[in-house]
């Protein structure tokens, strides 16, 4: 069993990937956490996996949530591992990771990491499509490496690129504050009032209001799905993202 979060297709195609080579169920987190699903057996000689993005070097709030809320039981003690995708660092996720399953009685055996491409486009320009191609193509040289060792269940901290937990801390708790308010999200002339916006939100932070979308919460998940998946590339966040572009794995044309 694969938990992951994607709101751009990274992390569920590492889940899956993973998923196929193992034959592991994946779980799309966003969606039990919409449903209240927060109970999971574990069968016997089943794997037990997380697959996340890092978000300001930490955990996604929609994963820290749903991992607060998750019951977890097991006849016995699976192979239990976490998965870090990340543009620049992975920070603390693997520290947070093994804390939440510490706390459910399931320690981790192994930790991982894998750079993607990164989706925060209030900074990073993903509009060069051949550009994403070549970091798409050295993440599955990554993902094949990662999927190698948890098929044959190796133990250790494989994680490269991380943050002692209390810089990690201090960045994550500073970054979320400043950028994870919805005030930053601004909707323009291509909007059609579709509403896959606020459909596909994971902490339902949209709602659609005279054929717009409008942030109905002052915190959200800061995924930025909502920006990457509209089809008419009608959202914005800051002034950056409109010059930046769109992402989705795989590429959209």
């Amino acid at each position: 069993m694969i938990f992951y979060f994607s709101a751009t297709g990274n992390d569920q195609h590492i889940a899956k990937t993973i998923g196929t080579a193992t034959g592991e169920t994946t779980v799309d987190i966003s969606k039990n956490l919409k449903e209240g699903k927060f109970i999971f057996f574990v069968q016997k000689g089943e794997m037990l996996g997380l697959v996340t993005p890092t978000y300001f070097g930490g955990l996604p709030r929609p994963v820290c949530e749903f991992l607060e809320k998750l019951q977890l039981q097991a006849d016995e003690k699976p192979y239990t591992f976490y998965i870090a995708s990340y543009g620049i660092t992975n920070g603390k996720t693997g520290q947070q990771a093994d804390q939440y399953f510490e706390q459910k009685g399931f320690s981790l055996d192994a930790r991982f990491s894998i750079r993607m491409p990164d989706t925060w486009t209030p900074i990073f320009n993903l509009s060069k499509k051949e550009k994403v191609s070549k970091k798409i193509a050295c993440s599955e040289n990554e993902l094949k490496r990662v999927t190698d060792k948890i098929t044959t269940q190796s133990v250790g901290d494989f994680m490269k690129r991380k943050t002692p937990k209390v810089l990690g801390d201090i960045y994550y708790q500073w970054a979320y504050t400043r950028y994870g308010t919805t005030n930053w999200f601004t909707v323009n002339e291509n909007c059609v009032g579709c509403g896959l916006c606020a459909k596909n939100c994971p902490v339902s932070a949209i709602d659609i209001k005279a054929g717009k979308p409008v942030w109905i919460k002052a915190e959200c998940a800061t995924c930025l799905g909502c920006l990457h998946n509209c089809p008419r590339f009608a959202i914005d966040y800051g002034k950056n993202t409109r010059r930046h572009g769109q992402y989705h794995y795989p590429q959209k044309n």
